[in-house]
Formats: C-alpha cells, sequence, structure tokens
C-alpha cells in the first residue's frame, strides 16, 4: 500500500463526513465527484478510507466511525459542509467515544498491518525477512522489482534482515529512512521523533530530506528528530525483551515503566506526578501488567489505587505504610 498525503487524508475524510450527513446537496455530490477524479491519490485515498469501515465493524456503529474519523484531524475550513444539526451530533457522539482505539491516529487504521494493545504479531516477508510489531503499531510494506521499503506509521518493530535478495532494505519514517546492512534491529517511533537501536551488524541512518547519513553499529542507538541524527549512545539493556513478553528497567523512571505498561492494558493506568521520576530496576511481565504492578510497593513508597479493572492509579504510599 503506498502512502498518500496528509492533504489529500484530510480532504477524504471531509468528504466523508459530508456524504455520512446525509444532508449532502446534489452541488455538493457534484463536487465529490469531481474531486475524486481530479487525481489518481483521491481515488485511492478514498479507497483506503473505506477501509476504516471494516477495520471497526466489530467495535462500532456508523456514527461511531464519523466520530473517529472527526478525530483524525479534519481542518476547519471543510467542516462547513456538514449541517449544524449533525455536527453537533458528531460532537456529541465524539465526547462519548473519546477514548475509542485509545486516540489512535487515523492513519493507523490504513496502514497494511496494525497491532492493538498488547498485541505482538511476527511477519516473515516475501524476501524471508522477519519482523515482529509490538504493542500499538502500524506497519506498511511495500516490496517491489527495485527495493524492498517498510514505513513504520506508529509504535516499534524488530527486523531480521534476509541476506539473499540484492534489493536495498529500506525502512522509513516521517523522520528519516534506514538502511541495514544486513541486521538485526529495532525502529521505534516517540511522538515526533524515531529511535534506532542497532543489535547486530550495522544501519545506515539519515534525516528525511538531509544527506547527512551516518552509520550505526551494534549496540548503539540514535534519535532522528527535527531534521537531524541526535549523538550515537550506548542501546539499553534487554531493548528486544518485549519480544519475549518481558520489560527490562535498568534505572527506569517510574513513568517510562509505568507508560510502557500501559501500553499493554485495556482502560486508565495512571500515576501520581510526585512519583514520576522515582527509579526502578527488574524485570516486569508484559503480559500481566497487575502482575508488575504488584511487584512495584515492596521497592518503591507508593501503593496501588484500584477502583476497577479498568480504573487503577500509583499514588504514595501512606504515612503509616511500611
Amino acid at each position: 500500500m503506498s502512502r498518500v498525503s496528509a492533504r489529500a487524508l484530510d480532504e477524504a475524510i471531509a468528504w466523508q463526513l459530508c456524504l455520512d450527513s446525509g444532508e449532502a446537496s446534489e452541488l455538493e455530490r457534484h463536487e465529490f465527484q469531481r474531486w475524486l477524479g481530479a487525481h489518481p491519490e483521491h481515488t485511492q485515498v478514498w479507497q483506503q478510507l473505506a477501509g476504516i469501515d471494516r477495520q471497526l465493524a466489530a467495535a462500532t456503529q456508523a456514527p461511531a466511525r464519523r466520530a473517529l474519523l472527526r478525530s483524525g484531524g479534519v481542518r476547519r475550513r471543510s467542516l462547513h459542509r456538514v449541517g449544524g444539526s449533525a455536527l453537533s451530533l458528531l460532537l456529541a457522539v465524539g465526547l462519548g467515544l473519546g477514548l475509542l482505539a485509545q486516540q489512535r491516529p487515523l492513519g493507523d487504521y490504513l496502514a497494511d498491518e496494525m497491532t492493538a494493545s498488547g498485541e505482538h504479531r511476527e511477519l516473515r516477508l516475501a524476501d524471508h525477512s522477519l519482523v515482529q510489531l509490538n504493542s500499538r503499531t502500524a506497519l506498511d510494506i511495500d516490496f517491489d522489482g527495485a527495493q524492498r521499503r517498510l514505513y513504520l506509521r506508529s509504535g516499534e518493530i524488530l527486523v531480521k534482515t534476509g541476506h539473499d535478495d540484492p534489493r536495498p532494505f529500506i525502512v522509513e519514517t516521517d523522520q528519516g529512512h534506514l538502511q541495514p546492512l544486513g541486521t538485526r534491529f529495532l525502529v521505534r517511533r516517540e511522538g515526533e521523533a524515531t529511535r534506532l537501536i542497532v543489535l547486530e551488524s550495522a544501519v545506515a541512518a539519515a534525516p528525511r530530506n538531509s544527506g547527512a547519513e551516518r552509520v550505526i553499529r551494534a549496540g548503539e542507538q540514535v534519535v532522528i528528530d527535527h531534521g537531524r541524527l541526535g549523538p550515537s549512545e550506548a542501546a539499553p539493556v534487554g531493548a528486544e525483551a518485549w519480544s519475549r513478553g518481558l520489560l527490562v528497567a535498568e534505572d527506569m523512571p517510574l513513568g517510562q515503566l509505568l507508560a510502557a505498561l500501559g501500553e499493554y492494558r485495556s482502560g486508565y493506568l495512571g500515576l501520581d506526578p510526585s512519583l514520576a521520576d522515582l527509579r526502578i530496576s527488574g524485570v516486569f511481565p508484559l503480559g500481566d501488567s497487575d502482575k508488575a504492578l504488584a511487584a512495584l510497593p515492596p521497592s518503591l513508597p507508593v501503593r496501588i489505587e484500584r477502583f476497577s479493572d479498568w480504573w487503577v492509579r500509583v499514588v504514595p504510599a501512606k504515612a503509616d505504610e511500611p
């Protein structure tokens, strides 16, 4: 699946809202047909957008889908196409479904491969490369006669490249492109940055639209953001442990630990801000976050507040607690 521009996606979302509102005029329908035929990319994104219906069919009805679409970043100037009453309905539904899909980017639902919270997936590609997808990951795969290309929309992948294919193997994100030199490596999206961790051999990394390429070797990591490559640093211990269902923490801030555990459970996992910088080390099971949370009080001055299975907070221990 080739990528479409953000502009085309926004325009398609706006047209979807307009046509689904039930209040589209004949003129608007005519304008839609003209937009659809104006560029091949418009037809492509319209077909991809239709896939959201299939992705969400098991979880929600059409109004909820439209609310999710609306939350994906429709430009304000496009919303005038939706009638006032329809827009009010969408806003009301959007509020009620604010946690739908845990606010995943809309583009994730257009990806070739996508994992849910707590899900891992292993893919054997056509060139015999092995790709493992971490929780909440979205990935596009584009192999042709000239190259083997992966585009990581969100989340994290662990890649072991095949060795018997002469085509270049490239992993891209919004921040840059990576070309492995026969290797195992991790790529993780972190907001507006990309982190590369090389486990074996080496990877040539370059920011998008820049010739500042640098080779990152086994045992090193680098962050790409704001059009530049950060300094090479030592790779963290156990960076690939998630592929075995484990989280290895070495003097890790508690806030970072809970953020990682939160990727593997449904509902709300909160942390009192005063505890965010506490440090902890250990090995925690990702598949049983309750067990991981239970391991915190013996090591740190914290307690677990459990309002329900879906609402859990880590807060300071009471004064009379050991």
